[in-house]
């Protein structure tokens, strides 16, 4: 169903939007996650997706790329709208229309937008049924660094820690790379192993990234580097580019010649090979808030970016568009159970 609304002799539409739109949608697109060829990606995992655009007098104006994911042993959803801009309140209700036909209890809405008390009144003052999400998904921090100064300014702006530790691996003779082969992508997959045993924590599965890598790579948003030392490779990253902006989601190193310091310096070029593509800011994918705990597992890894003179950016916050009222309660009732219930079993 198309939804059309008459706004001064504009014809406003919503509808579904095709292939024949695709750099349209990207254009509009504030994060790879609301890029075509995201959607494509996760299309290859199994994941439904619904693109959705607002149509002026035929143009597009403005996209909403969702994600429908079933909820085991039910017949019940929930959508995943994330990175997008704050949608407007025709998009919200196509959204509901949306949520309605795919049978979700609910769409998480996690825009790209930094948090303002304008935006904030954006969402939670919408006529339609919007609650702060109490399970975000999304980092609601990041670090950005403006990629515009000269490298020299970069440098003098850095942490002076940070500053040695690169030129600690330069006079290891560490050396940097970008390597799209396949061979270099399995080197990637091992180390990326050996990083989620290490560190204990979650990362999608070979499957998933391989077709992430076989989708995004072939268009030049997905890139591979690597950082070798004595002929062995120390660290891995896969660094996307997109609408000018640099980001760094996937990373994986080794646990030996730690010493050589390699992982700042595959972010020092990461930094120079942005700003020779043209790109204006880099995105490093998450972050702590302004007051980290030091006993966090995340900590090291935040105190690291930090290391590179970005600026600490809030996002608005994680929305949940409510769909079915009666479930979402239950569904949030039996998720903060499951939640406590797994926080005491690891006391035992």
């Amino acid at each position: 169903m198309i939804l059309c609304i008459k706004e001064n002799a504009i014809i406003m539409e919503i509808k579904e939007v095709l292939a024949k739109d695709k750099e349209s949608l990207n254009k509009l697109a504030l994060h790879p996650l609301q890029g075509w060829e995201w959607g494509e990606f996760r299309k290859k995992t199994g994941i439904e997706v619904v693109r959705l655009g607002k149509y002026a007098d035929d143009k597009l104006s403005e996209t909403a790329q969702l994600t429908i994911h079933e909820i085991p042993f039910t017949s019940w959803t929930i959508g995943y709208l994330p990175k997008s801009q704050i949608p407007s309140q025709e998009m919200l209700k196509k959204l509901i229309e949306v949520g309605k036909q795919y049978n979700c209890i609910f769409i998480k809405l996690e825009p790209n937008i930094s948090a303002s008390n304008n935006s904030k009144f954006l969402i939670l003052n919408s006529k339609f049924p919007i609650v702060s999400s109490l399970h975000p998904l999304f980092t609601k921090y990041t670090f950005q660094l403006d990629l515009t100064p000269s490298e020299d300014e970069l440098l003098k702006n850095m942490h002076p820690k940070t500053r040695y530790n690169i030129k600690i691996a330069q006079k290891h003779k560490v050396s940097i790379s970008e390597d799209n082969s396949d061979t270099a992508f399995n080197i990637y997959l091992h180390l990326l192993q050996e990083t989620t045993k290490r560190q204990k924590f979650y990362a999608h599965d070979e499957k998933y990234h391989r077709l992430m890598w076989q989708t995004l790579k072939p268009i030049h948003i997905a890139h591979l580097f690597l950082a070798k030392y004595n002929n062995q490779v120390l660290v891995a990253w896969i660094l996307f580019l997109f609408n000018n902006v640099l980001y760094y989601p996937y990373g994986a190193s080794s646990n030996v010649f730690k010493n050589v310091m390699a992982s700042n310096l595959i972010m020092w070029e990461a930094i120079r090979f942005g700003k020779k593509k043209g790109a204006r800011l880099f995105d490093m994918w998450g972050s702590l808030g302004p007051d980290p705990d030091p006993k966090d597992p995340w900590y090291g890894f935040h105190r690291f970016k930090e290391g590179y003179g970005p600026t600490l950016v809030e996002f608005v916050g994680s929305y949940d568009l409510v769909v079915n009222p009666i479930l979402y309660y239950l569904y949030n009732f039996t998720y903060i159970t499951r939640e406590v219930f797994l926080k005491i079993k690891s006391y035992f």
